[in-house]
């Protein structure tokens, strides 16, 4: 309740104090743009004040110019409508089928009709049809409009847009003349003493804003250009006129390309004769637009909002209805600071899941989402879609086995029952079956990339030749469930393709499994374990394989363990943080380790 209090009261106050936060908001918007300039003209030695009014002062002419000029314009074109009349008849004519009576009697129902509305607009209805009654002319609506309560609404109400605009630069200025002492100012009331978080939090959103702001601004200023340039070729009046309306236009999320286009289409109807040069300007916009969409955008932007394209269509929505087109204008650069500053504070987190771009669940928590459904195609999808880009160990420790851990973690909680734990671990056995029946040439791209892993817990293994066959027998050897004992099949599998030869025990009690290994006499055992209780049980039977082979050499999995492996290798005893591995792709690197460790003083004996 409390959230949906606070909730309440921050749209409200949004939207009360609309008069007061839309030229702030504007200010911020122009300040994020201006910023860069004045902070370049510092750096050559101008003072501070100049710096400001000189980027101001020419911000200011260039709009002005810009609005001037495309005023002229408007007014000019609207002058030439009249001369376009024919033309504009001549197509409506054209598009009269004979045969199309439905559309002939809806055309002229609409010329009835507008005549009628011309004879009551004159109040001699009666001269249009003699004999006819005079109809009663409809009342007339009243609105009653309250004076404004303040300054701000005075001039809102007189002055309009200019007055927005002009407080706007007002606070625009202010902003670049005290940026610190703002920045300062709101560290202290936002940070509660977390400098680093909040220090961390307004760089990351000014750089992102910025350079946003910054990129936009060019990309439609240059979409503008080419647009008029364009039009200017094809021969419509004051190409000008309808480039730099569509830059602008190009502000607005989602509507702004087509009002941008719609103008220029409309006229181009209306001044040529025929359709060909009409159809040019559709086929004009429609290129321009997709290019600059899916290959100028992307490229340029990048990662830069951080926000979601549904939450580029809520916001555009939402600040709409506060602000109205100012609110359309401002909604991206707004969402963007939320976006980034609730990535940096804990309790706003949910905003940044809802409004962010990142991906809602990792990998391998998407791949056991769909399994927990029972969709195993569905999770098929996810894991080829995961596959197409990694190698196969980097598959399996970013997708398969996150997916058992948190199985594994939903069993211990008894929140999974017994048929949907049979169900995952089936269907992961089976996908892991699947990835290794896959064909030869796919086979040595695998051994090759375990030939080239590196991880980062351990130095690399020296250098070697790709696919030569290893001297080495290798035990892959659970520790407690079914769970470890299908990673402990994936680690046989990236084994075999780096050249060993493996066998993978299946889980049984541990005096079943110690006699199998006595029977097998490997030259490497790597015990498979997953948490949460892995240490223990991975300890137990680490000691118990010591007591029955003391020289035999052991790799300890311990497969997405989140805790130090120094601390796990003091509870198990005997071994050091480094024989433990957490990934598949470590345990391979320490097997690489541990034979080229045996196999060197052989080879110095025999020399």
């Amino acid at each position: 309740m409390l959230a949906v209090a606070v909730t309440v009261v921050v749209i409200a106050t949004l939207y009360l104090a609309r008069v007061v936060l839309v030229p702030f908001a504007l200010a911020t918007l122009f300040s994020f743009l201006l910023t860069p300039a004045v902070i370049w003209l510092e750096r050559i030695r101008f003072p501070r004040a100049l710096a400001v009014s000189f980027v101001v002062v020419v911000f200011v002419a260039a709009m002005g110019s810009v609005g001037w000029t495309v005023a002229d314009q408007l007014v000019d074109v609207t002058n030439q409508l009249p001369s376009y009349k024919a033309n504009i008849k001549n197509k409506i004519e054209s598009l009269r089928s004979p045969t199309g009576q439905i559309l002939n009697k809806a055309t002229d129902a609409v010329v009835e009709f507008s005549q009628e509305l011309a004879v009551a607009s004159t109040g001699d209805s009666t001269a249009a049809k003699p004999g006819a009654r005079a109809t009663p002319a409809a009342p007339l609506s009243v609105k009653l409009v309250s004076p404004p309560t303040n300054w701000l609404e005075y001039a809102g109400s007189v002055l309009g847009p200019i007055g927005t605009a002009g407080i706007a630069i007002v606070f625009t200025i202010f902003m670049l003349m005290r940026r610190e002492d703002l920045r300062d100012r709101f560290i202290r009331l936002a940070g509660r003493g977390r400098l680093g978080l909040m220090t961390q939090a307004l760089d990351d959103a000014a750089h992102r804003v910025s350079r946003y702001v910054f990129l936009e601004f060019v990309v439609n200023s240059c979409y503008g250009l080419v647009v008029g340039v364009a039009l200017h070729f094809v021969g419509i009046p004051h190409a000008l006129l309808w480039g730099v309306v569509a830059g602008m236009l190009r502000f607005l999320p989602y509507i702004g390309p087509p009002l941008g286009a719609a103008l220029p289409i409309l006229l181009s109807l209306a001044v040529f004769d025929g359709w060909t040069r009409a159809l040019i300007t559709i086929g004009l916009f429609v290129v321009i637009e997709l290019s600059v969409s899916n290959f100028v955008e992307p490229n340029l932007y990048g990662a830069q909002t951080g926000i979601s394209a549904l939450a580029v269509l809520m916001a555009a929505f939402f600040w709409t209805l506060l602000w109205g087109p100012i609110g359309l204008v401002v909604s991206t650069p707004l969402t963007v600071c939320l976006v980034v500053m609730t990535r940096h504070v804990p309790h706003l987190g949910f905003l940044h899941v809802i409004l962010g771009d990142e991906p809602p669940l990792s990998p391998g928590a998407g791949f056991y989402q769909r399994l927990l459904a029972m969709d195993r195609n569905e999770a098929n999808q996810v894991l080829k879609r995961c596959g197409k880009d990694k190698p196969l160990d980097d598959l399996y420790d970013s997708v398969l086995i996150p997916a058992l851990s948190l199985a594994e973690q939903d069993r211990h909680r008894n929140e999974i029952d017994k048929a949907t734990e049979t169900f995952v671990c089936q269907s992961v056995k089976e996908f892991v079956e699947e990835i290794n029946n896959r064909g030869p040439e796919q086979h040595k791209l695998d051994a090759m990339d375990a030939d080239e892993t590196v991880s980062s817990d351990a130095s690399p293994s020296p250098p070697r030749k790709r696919g030569t066959n290893r001297a080495g027998y290798v035990v892959c050897m659970p520790v407690g469930d079914e769970a470890d004992e299908i990673i402990g099949t994936m680690l046989a599998h990236l084994l075999e393709r780096a050249g060993y030869r493996t066998h993978f025990l299946t889980i049984g009690t541990s005096v079943e499994m110690l006699a199998q290994v006595s029977k097998e006499k490997p030259d490497i055992v790597c015990l498979s374990a997953l948490p949460p209780f892995a240490v223990g049980h991975a300890r137990v039977l680490y000691e118990r394989l010591r007591a029955q082979s003391p020289d035999l050499k052991i790799v300890i999995g311990l497969w997405a363990f989140a805790g130090d492996p120094k601390r796990a290798a003091t509870r198990i005893g005997g071994v050091t943080g480094a024989e433990i591995s957490r990934t598949l792709a470590h345990a391979v690197q320490q097997v690489n380790l541990l034979t080229d460790a045996a196999t060197q003083p052989a080879v110095q004996a025999s020399s």
